[in-house]
């Protein structure tokens, strides 16, 4: 099962796993707005998220950054979900998605999970590959879904 979490969203307010009960969450984790990497896989899953959301999927983001960070993040480049602030990493370290990188720093690693309406996390992208990272998630949902 997905581990439960509740975050501040950039809409304002929080949103938590119980919100997407019954429906299918793409749920990716991701080190910094603005970076090269993030912009580019947010980007991927901006232009893939109609598709996304014709399965039945909603898309959402979570990184360290505040709400204030993720609102320009989201107006600059038109993004389409929401992004949510895990600034104690709680909700990371509950996914694996909190530890060692490169050189032996701790910090966030860029992970990606499919949890099906029932909240059972059926796909995880240990190593996420930003460029088509949206097509990938399409395809796969397709995959799980039978379609």
């Amino acid at each position: 099962m997905a581990p439960d979490f509740s975050l501040k969203s950039s809409e304002g307010g929080q949103m938590s796993l119980a919100d997407f009960k019954g429906k299918w969450l793409v749920l990716y984790f991701y080190p910094k707005d603005e970076t090269p990497g993030c912009t580019t896989e947010a980007c991927s899953l901006r232009d893939a998220r109609d598709d996304i959301v014709s399965l039945g999927a909603e898309v959402v983001g979570i990184s360290r950054d505040d709400a204030s960070s993720h609102e320009k993040f989201k107006a600059k480049h038109t993004l389409n979900f929401s992004l949510l602030s895990d600034p104690d990493h709680a909700v990371m370290d509950a996914y694996g998605a909190w530890g060692k990188k490169m050189f032996g720093k701790e910090g966030v690693l860029r992970k990606t999970f499919i949890i099906n309406p029932i909240g059972e996390v059926v796909k995880v992208y240990g190593r996420v590959t930003p460029v088509g990272h949206g097509e990938q998630v399409v395809a796969d949902i397709k995959a799980l879904q039978g379609v």
